[in-house]
């Protein structure tokens, strides 16, 4: 009986010391994990809303402890915008790579909605930013190599638009081009150029020596085919820890995107998979957060790992997101050795410690969270968030006319915002500028003041996602029953999805005695789904009617995101009668994350 007890009393013991022991082998993480969680930092997602898909980001502890952000810009201008916080919380925009006709000609000459800038990446190194990307040309055969047009940028000062350099051309037959430097066992520095498959060979993550002042390209070799998902593309290359590790975006830029990582001992390869691909993806979830892909790694001055994807919220059902693709942020734990972990991305999340918010960024443009008061009699030349689908006629654009002072005068365009087949506009282009859609709720009100008298003169605001799909209301000369000519609204949408069909409404009767020649128009975001559009005479917003409530459906594609603008056409037609634009407003009134 004693045995029994002694026993008994000595496996207890043993429990108890394996026990501490265990404990204080799990100490250290369990302070490290309590330390992190006393200085976690609440934030939200996403931090760059609306149409800033692509992310690449890296952090300069020589530029003011700076972190600094580049997106794609497709067929959009000024292209590659570029943010920049102190704080991972509020960004500004401090300007574009891509600012100047010059840098770029054939930018104007790229047809289709899905040509134009793609993925960019941002990286820095031994004083020189440097941005490399593709100009993609879709109306060429996928097989042609003038299809990927790949480029890079060069600037010592990111927030002086002159700085920026004229594209350097090099022959890399893929896109979404990474850069990365490394120190070669003969000591010398090499450049490298990762970048996703080339149509001609098989589909993965191709590389090549570059040298970047030529712009020529050594032979391409194939590193990494990926897990097996759709269109391995968007790759990264890190060093840590001896080890090359290959970032990648797959599965398409769907619901089945997602964000998968490799490494290897060789920058050459060959690189092996973590096991637990994919490292960040929201497929087959419920979340609001869609669409998760195309990553970027980052360290902050602490040290401390961080994400950054692109990401839609439209939730599993894939319907209403006419912001489109956005830029997320996710916290990420890489210890030494091992493979990082990324959390999962959410509308409120958690992060590591980012100290005190801090706004003293300098650049000339403004916070992606900020509204627009627009007085255009105060300006010398338009705001820096006001875009372009893609090179403008400087002409069509002039501020405080003499006849007008503190307006914008817009001067028609022979296309009206379709446009030709194929969405080229040829050397006239199309009169139309506007600024991001950045929240889920906002109301968008310009006043306009325009005396057409030729049958399908026009002017009005737009949800303008691509040539393909786009959402107006406009004023627009046109005939009645005794053949006169007379100013209408029209709504009117086109889109690949089905759209209502167009509504033509005379001036209602209430109107008369004001100078309907001077009008608000407006769209407001009513939920989630819908725009309404609406107009009414200046001064008298009791009067202001409502034309058409429309699904956003039909803006809520591809890889862009909606642009709130004006716009001002003949429709082919004869007219030259220009539009007087004031009071631009754009007022946030909610941002919904789950």
């Amino acid at each position: 009986m004693m045995g029994v007890k002694l026993s008994s009393i000595l496996t207890v013991i043993l429990i108890i010391l394996h026990g501490l022991t265990s404990a204080a082998a799990a100490l250290p993480e369990a302070v490290e994990a309590a330390t992190s969680l006393r200085s976690n930092t609440t934030y939200y997602n996403p931090i760059l809303p609306g149409f800033h898909p692509d992310p690449s980001c890296i952090f300069l502890k020589e530029w003011d402890n700076t972190f600094f952000c580049a997106s794609s810009s497709f067929n959009a201008f000024p292209g590659i915008p570029l943010h920049a916080s102190k704080d991972l919380r509020n960004w500004k925009l401090i300007g574009h790579a891509l600012n100047r006709n010059e840098q770029l000609p054939r930018l104007a000459e790229t047809n289709r909605s899905t040509s134009g800038i793609w993925a960019a990446t941002l990286r820095y190194h031994k004083g020189t930013f440097y941005v490399i990307t593709t100009l993609v040309d879709d109306d060429r055969p996928p097989k042609d190599a003038s299809r990927w047009d790949n480029i890079i940028f060069k600037s010592k000062d990111p927030y002086t638009p002159s700085a920026w350099s004229i594209a350097t051309h090099f022959s890399f037959e893929g896109y979404d081009p990474d850069l990365f430097w490394d120190v070669g066992a003969d000591g010398k520095e090499k450049t490298y150029v990762t970048g996703a498959h080339a149509w001609h060979v098989d589909p993965g993550i191709w590389q090549a020596e570059a040298d970047l002042e030529k712009g020529t390209v050594g032979e391409l070799k194939l590193v990494w085919k990926g897990t097996g998902g759709t269109a391995p593309e968007g790759p990264h290359i890190y060093k840590k820890d001896g080890w090359y590790y290959l970032l990648a975006a797959e599965g398409g830029t769907g619901l089945e995107h997602m964000v998968t990582i490799s490494r290897s001992k060789n920058i050459n390869g060959p690189f092996e998979q973590n096991p637990a691909n994919p490292v960040l993806t929201n497929t087959n979830t419920t979340s609001y957060f869609q669409t998760i892909g195309h990553s970027d790694l980052f360290q902050d001055h602490a040290g401390n790992w961080w994400a950054v994807a692109l990401s839609t919220r439209g939730g599993p059902e894939y319907l209403h997101f006419p912001m489109v693709r956005e830029t997320v942020l996710t916290p990420v734990t890489w210890k030494q050795g091992e493979w990082p972990v990324f959390s999962p991305i959410r509308g409120e999340m958690s992060g590591w410690d980012m100290g005190k918010e801090d706004r003293g960024i300098k650049g000339v443009g403004p916070f992606v969270d900020d509204a627009d008061d627009i007085d255009f009699a105060k300006l010398t030349r338009l705001p820096e968030h006001f875009t372009h689908w893609r090179y403008p006629i400087p002409s069509s654009y002039t501020l405080s006319p003499p006849s007008h002072p503190g307006t914008l005068r817009l001067t028609p365009s022979v296309f009206n915002l379709t446009a030709l087949t194929g969405n080229y506009a040829g050397p006239t282009g199309q009169t139309f500028v506007g600024r991001r859609q950045s929240h889920t709720l906002f109301t968008y009100i310009v006043d306009l003041e325009f005396s057409g008298t030729v049958a399908e003169e026009e002017v009005g605001v737009s949800a303008f996602l691509t040539q393909n799909h786009h959402i107006d209301l406009g004023v627009v000369v046109l005939p009645i029953a005794d053949g006169t000519l007379q100013p209408h609204l029209r709504y009117r949408a086109i889109s690949y999805i089905p759209v209502p069909e167009p509504i033509v409404v005379s001036f209602p009767v209430e109107w008369k005695g004001y100078d309907t020649g001077k009008l608000a128009l407006e769209i407001r975001a009513i939920n989630s789904s819908h725009y309404a559009f609406s107009a009414g005479p200046t001064g008298a917003r009791s009067l202001r009617r409502t034309i058409a409530t429309v699904s956003n459906e039909g803006v809520s594609w591809g890889f862009t995101g909606v642009l709130l603008g004006v716009y001002s056409t003949t429709n082919g037609g004869a007219g030259s009668a220009p539009a007087y634009i004031s009071k631009w407003k754009y007022v946030p009134e909610g941002q919904f994350r789950d």
